[in-house]
């Protein structure tokens, strides 16, 4: 397999307009693991499956509900109060740190899952077009323009 999810993931959110992108698309719902994932198999031409497909989206949706959210959550809820109370600052970086963990935890599970062999052919908008499944168009086409 080429450059790894993770290694892709994070030379990808580098990019300048990625950050508000990705923002955008959890602010609408959006699962960010998993179009990262959508990205890195249509770029590198793995054969979009419905049953590819449903097997990343199951993982990351339920990974995502059961422990990246819970984290973000608390972190969110505490921002304001943390702004005030320098332990819950100490905190708030500390579920930040979790919360990053349990992405890229999320990203090398489904690395694990997507064993599939690269083919000559690109599939990128197929996998994103399904990552991004009832996302607001607009919300959809700016990460389509990050690529």
């Amino acid at each position: 397999m080429s450059k790894g999810l993770w290694a892709f993931a994070q030379q990808w959110y580098a990019r300048p307009e990625v950050e508000a992108a990705c923002l955008a698309l959890q602010a609408a719902g959006g699962n960010v693991c998993l179009v990262l994932c959508a990205a890195w198999l249509g770029l590198r031409g793995v054969a979009w499956q419905t049953e590819r497909a449903q097997a990343l989206a199951t993982l990351a949706n339920d990974w995502q509900s059961d422990v990246i959210a819970p984290l973000r959550s608390v972190r969110i809820q505490w921002k304001g109060l943390a702004v005030h109370d320098a332990a819950l600052a100490q905190w708030r970086e500390q579920i930040k740190t979790l919360e990053l963990a349990a992405e890229r935890e999320l990203l090398t599970r489904m690395e694990t899952l997507a064993q599939w062999p690269e083919n000559t052919s690109q599939s990128l908008e197929a996998w994103l077009a399904s990552s991004l499944e009832g996302i607001d168009t607009d919300t959809a086409q700016a990460l389509f323009d990050t690529l």
